[in-house]
């Protein structure tokens, strides 16, 4: 099944930037799946598995990293990738 997935980082700290910008670079080194980014969020675009598979390996390597961030997610069934 195809899904799109708009995923935002908020780590809770002054030093905010490293930590978004480490876990933007994890989305941008994969090949999964299709990415788009924006000023607030980014979005993912591919197989279910293979991206919720994706974000909780790595949700979990940044939230041992930062345990003071908030993930906030939006799926929505269907590949809603466009160029």
């Amino acid at each position: 099944m195809q899904v799109s997935v708009d995923i935002s980082l908020y780590p809770l700290k002054e030093e905010f930037k490293k930590p978004i910008k480490a876990f933007i670079n994890k989305i941008d080194s994969q090949e999964e799946f299709k990415v788009k980014r924006n000023n607030m969020s980014t979005s993912i675009f591919g197989e279910y598995k293979e991206i919720m598979q994706w974000i909780t390996n790595n949700m979990e390597e940044t939230l041992l990293d930062d345990e003071n961030a908030v993930f906030v997610l939006k799926i929505v069934g269907g590949n809603y990738y466009r160029e």
